[in-house]
């Protein structure tokens, strides 16, 4: 298996649920969709955030407006519908389920892993963090 597909495929699969999020905060242009992206390495280049886009809004899940711009063309900027809302909200509910799914999987990985290797459960706790460390572990 090449793991830098699986880890493409496991970003590209979040996308959309990414991109619906970034665009509920209110009317957002695109390339500041990228920059943001971009910044939290999901790795999107316009040659995929454009048909994306496009996809969306025939879905009836977002909508865009044009806005005269001081310094060029005018600008696209992109807003949920309220379908688009309807939708994130069942995304979020997806998200938190499959997020909490696989934590405790990987979760008892690092036990099983730690109890081979004759680790206490302070010692697992503290790996566990380690690993993890922007959240905490729900066990201390």
């Amino acid at each position: 298996m090449n793991i830098e597909n699986a880890q493409v495929q496991m970003r590209k699969g979040i996308l959309e649920f990414c991109i619906l999020h970034i665009i509920s905060r209110g009317e957002v242009y695109a390339s500041d969709m990228l920059e943001e992206l971009t910044s939290a390495r999901i790795m999107v280049v316009e040659g995929t955030l454009y048909p994306l886009l496009t996809r969306l809004k025939n879905a009836g899940l977002l909508d865009y407006k044009w806005v005269e711009s001081t310094s060029g063309p005018p600008r696209k900027y992109y807003l949920l519908t309220e379908t688009g809302q309807a939708s994130l909200k069942g995304m979020n509910d997806t998200w938190q389920e499959l997020s909490d799914s696989v934590n405790s999987i990987v979760s008892k990985t690092e036990k099983h892993k730690a109890a081979i290797n004759g680790l206490t459960a302070v010692e697992t706790s503290v790996l566990s963090v380690e690993n993890n460390p922007e959240k905490p572990n729900p066990e201390n």
